[in-house]
């Protein structure tokens, strides 16, 4: 089981920055996909993006194209979410998540095995 443990979450007035970080445990971590998720209050988890294995490919969701960017340290065994050009409704707790696959399995809960505790992440208009 890989453990993954979240910071960088805050508050932040819309049109800022934020950079979430992921650190994770486990040798094999620049074996797995890597990817991020967020939920917001009476909200189902939505996915929000994720990274392959190598760093090589990456798949956002339609609402953060353009906006967010994820990228990966394996030598840190650590992942990023770049958040710009932040809006209110991108209020909500992120996740850190990764799937026991080297290509992007998908946008579902359902496809990822490990998740970390969330970080808080609010957008004041």
């Amino acid at each position: 089981q890989v453990q993954l443990v979240e910071s960088g979450g805050g508050l932040v007035q819309a049109g800022g920055s934020l950079m979430l970080s992921c650190a994770t445990s486990g040798r094999t971590f620049s074996t797995y996909v890597m990817g991020w998720f967020r939920q917001a209050p009476g909200k189902e988890r939505e996915f929000v993006g994720a990274i392959n294995w190598s760093g090589g490919y990456t798949y956002y969701a339609d609402f953060v194209k353009g906006r967010f960017t994820i990228s990966r340290d394996n030598a840190k065994n650590t992942i990023y979410l770049q958040m710009n050009s932040l809006k209110p409704e991108d209020t909500a707790t992120y996740y850190c998540t990764s799937s026991a696959t080297r290509s992007i399995p998908g946008t579902s809960v359902l496809f990822y095995n490990s998740w970390g505790q969330g970080t808080q992440v609010t957008v004041s208009s």
